[in-house]
């Protein structure tokens, strides 16, 4: 799979001057950070660690840095592990055994934890403790160890995969939106301010138009428009460069990138419109039908360019208006199948 300039999941070295420090610089999600202000105040005042916090949504709405936020907040330290990366219980115990008072263990993912590792963390975030086995054979003899009470911060892009005793553990769950276009032009104008270039209005709007609704995606177009201001025109990001480099970088005015626009074409033109079953499109496009059912047709799906049916895929009257085709009606078989 070729890397794409629009991929939420693309995950680059973070610049510490992009990320919001305190929940007064996060830009968007108002309703949960309204609510996170209530737990934090009342968790310093009774002195106490924070609930644990389940944070999900898409990929690149800004996870990671509220749980920055929520240890800067808090006056503690955060620390960092990835479900993946925890291959078993003592791992994480040995983690755990080192936590201080009231930090935050962060774990990205945490939907990819495995059961085994799971299983310590139940007695770990409900009664803060662990249960540990010394020795072996038949003499080996569990032991339960306490722990600091401490705040388990989790972030996962698929909630429906975790698992409803882990689920249930967290006292916190917070559920992330995509953010409107004027959000965005307001964290691309914070973004430049950081990165030193003037960047105006009508530039930072029409960049925040095509960043799909996600922060992670618009700071990374910004660097790009960067590049191309500083070396083909002023250095200041307006409207004409911006229109210039997104050209260039193949995101067009709804945030399709070049491979959007070949899933779409494909179906309208070589699939008749569809339905086309997901192998068939993917030997079409040349790529794996994992690739094209998690990383491309969630956007286009969500914004209704494409729709699923019983028999497969289908372009919609706003995909064919897209890509500048008339729209046929179904005829009535087909009616029935999408009903």
């Amino acid at each position: 799979m070729t890397t794409r300039v629009v991929d939420p999941d693309l995950v680059e070295p973070v610049d510490p001057a992009l990320r919001p420090r305190n929940l007064d610089e996060y830009i968007g999600q108002e309703r949960i950070k309204d609510n996170l202000r209530v737990y934090i105040r009342a968790a310093l005042q009774r002195g106490e660690a924070l609930d644990h916090v389940l944070l999900s949504g898409p990929p690149g709405l800004g996870k990671t840095s509220l749980a920055y936020i929520l240890g800067e907040e808090l006056g503690v330290e955060v620390r960092t592990a990835s479900g993946p990366t925890i291959e078993r219980g003592g791992d994480l115990a040995a983690i755990l055994n080192n936590m201080e008072d009231r930090e935050i263990l962060f774990i990205d993912e945490i939907h990819r934890l495995n059961r085994a590792v799971e299983e310590v963390l139940y007695p770990a975030m409900e009664d803060f403790e662990i249960d540990v086995v010394l020795g072996t054979g038949p003499g080996a003899q569990s032991v339960k160890l306490p722990l600091r009470r401490f705040t388990l911060v989790g972030a996962t892009t698929r909630s429906g995969l975790l698992t409803a005793p882990l689920r249930a553990r967290f006292g916190i769950q917070a559920t992330m939106d995509f953010y409107s276009p004027a959000e965005l032009r307001e964290i691309i104008t914070r973004s430049a301010g950081r990165l030193g270039v003037e960047i105006k209005p009508e530039g930072a709007l029409e960049l925040a138009r095509r960043s799909r609704g996600t922060p992670r995606i618009a700071n990374r177009l910004l660097k790009r428009i960067r590049d191309f201001a500083q070396v083909e025109s002023d250095g200041t990001i307006g409207l004409d460069i911006t229109r210039k480099a997104l050209t260039r970088l193949q995101v067009d005015e709804q945030g399709l990138d070049k491979m959007d626009t070949r899933l779409l074409r494909t179906i309208a033109e070589k699939f008749d419109g569809g339905p086309v079953g997901l192998s068939n499109l993917a030997a079409a496009v040349g790529e794996e039908t994992d690739t094209i059912e998690e990383v491309y047709e969630p956007y286009l799906i969500r914004h209704g360019f494409v729709q699923r049916t019983s028999r497969g895929r289908i372009i919609t009257r706003r995909g064919l208006a897209h890509l500048g085709l008339a729209f046929a009606p179904p005829t009535v078989t087909e009616q029935e199948e999408l009903f």
